[in-house]
């Protein structure tokens, strides 16, 4: 028989201590990001029952089983609420993977490097922006990779989206009706051009000429034709106070028009049930958002890893559940073993529809692996759960210079209260040609991100 040194109640102890501490320790048998620094193991900062499915749940599930309606329950305190409910009522199966101790397999290499070298260097302003000493903006890598608090959990997912320098996505996306059918399929390009905290621009972190901007990032859809060449530009401040500036080309009036800041809380065409302000649960600069605190400190079910369908020629998977059939990936999670529960609320948007957001934080990488929001009563409103992985299967593999690849590969975001779901993937190509891509040159920026661009792909 096999005696675990440290017990559930231990643990449970241990998280409740630090969820009630003014400040964070990330870890718990030793420091989180000093042992990471040291190893890029975490063996030695979680105890085994947080390292092992099995160990936590004494046997009850293992790595490979299939999480479904008969079994959830004993995971339930693993699960956001709304991704609970879609497990025990809605048909829903989760498959639970080994937890990953290795950390370099959770970050593209260079931004873990760059995370690695500039650690300590960032502090927040009188106003709350990230800077480093002398007051220029962030030079790269997670600022705060050992958050004190929930400010500083935001800040490493806002400053850089998908971390990379540059990303172009190809989306697939598909939006399922109460009663499970597919009631619009839309294929659009995602893109992001980070100016501040670069990693492989020759003239160093930020972009010339562009040092008071924090991203330009687009949107525009290639499918189906009573879309086709609907665009939107963000073009982000570095300046968190400040709102980013949004156009958007309408192929209906053959013009761009620019978009007041509370369009950020609405869907961009029909169907959809994400809104801009959800990109990355962090969709808004961090300070029009405010009162954050970290709620909770605990062990949660993220999809960080093996969720990349690579071995399908255009990175396509299938679907499962609901009424239809059609309306959950089947993603694979595994046990994270600290998560930060970071709560805030959008204090720069008076008319915003959202009351607050909670968002779950995983403390190995600080990417978010949950987010709820909640309407301006407080009821439970929408989730948006993506998935992560290396970019790699045992047949194939995808690689970012001497490395595998790393990013998200499908989410889903379901509107609750309407039980309405979107779910998407990130294919390898989709309508119209484009290809997913990242760090592609200097000239992404004239092709997709000015006014511009988004008239002329609307053309």
């Amino acid at each position: 028989m096999h005696i675990l040194k440290f017990g559930k109640d231990y643990t449970r102890r241990q998280f409740m201590n630090k969820s009630a501490q003014a400040g964070l320790s990330l870890g718990m048998l030793t420091s989180l990001w000093p042992e990471i620094a040291r190893s890029a193991d975490i063996s030695k900062v979680y105890p085994e029952e947080l390292l092992s499915i099995e160990a936590y749940t004494k046997g009850k599930i293992k790595t490979g089983d299939m999480i479904d309606a008969n079994n959830v329950d004993v995971v339930k305190d693993l699960l956001d609420d709304i991704a609970y409910k879609q497990v025990k009522d809605m048909g829903r199966k989760i498959r639970i993977v080994k937890t990953t101790t290795d950390v370099t397999r959770m970050f593209p290499h260079d931004y873990l490097e760059a995370t690695l070298r500039n650690a300590g260097k960032a502090k927040l302003d009188s106003t709350g922006n990230v800077v480093i000493d002398g007051g220029d903006p962030w030079i790269g890598g997670n600022p705060f990779p050992d958050a004190k608090d929930g400010l500083q959990a935001f800040a490493n997912i806002t400053l850089s989206w998908g971390r990379h320098d540059q990303t172009l996505y190809a989306v697939k996306d598909w939006d399922i009706s109460p009663s499970g059918s597919v009631s619009y399929q839309y294929d659009f390009a995602w893109c992001e051009q980070n100016t501040i905290g670069l990693l492989n621009n020759p003239d160093g972190p930020y972009w010339q000429g562009k040092k008071d901007r924090n991203r330009y990032q687009s949107v525009w859809f290639t499918s189906p034709n009573d879309v086709r060449g609907t665009s939107f530009l963000n073009e982000w401040y570095y300046d968190q106070t400040q709102f980013p500036d949004l156009f958007g080309y309408l192929p209906a009036f053959k013009r761009e028009r620019r978009f007041p800041t509370n369009q950020r809380f609405e869907p961009l065409v029909p169907g959809v049930t994400i809104f801009l302000s959800d990109a990355w649960a962090a969709g808004d600069p961090m300070l029009t958002w405010g009162n954050y605190k970290v709620i909770e400190t605990k062990p949660h079910l993220g999809a960080v890893s093996e969720n990349w369908a690579g071995d399908d020629p255009n990175w396509e998977k299938p679907a499962h559940g609901g009424p239809g059939d059609q309306t959950f990936w089947l993603s694979n999670m595994e046990l994270c073993p600290e998560v930060l529960v970071v709560e805030c609320e959008p204090t720069g948007y008076p008319r915003a529809p959202v009351g607050k957001k909670r968002v779950y934080i995983d403390t190995r990488n600080m990417m978010f692996v949950a987010y709820l929001t909640y309407d301006r009563r407080g009821e439970m409103w929408k989730s948006f759960e993506p998935a992560f992985s290396l970019y790699e299967t045992p047949n194939t593999k995808v690689m970012d210079g001497d490395h595998v690849h790393w990013s998200w590969g499908h989410f889903t975001c379901h509107d609750i209260q309407s039980n309405r779901m979107s779910r998407a993937l990130k294919a390898k190509k989709i309508t119209g040609g484009y290809e997913s891509g990242f760090n592609q040159g200097d000239g992404i920026h004239d092709q997709f991100l000015t006014i511009q661009a988004i008239r002329r792909l609307g053309a």
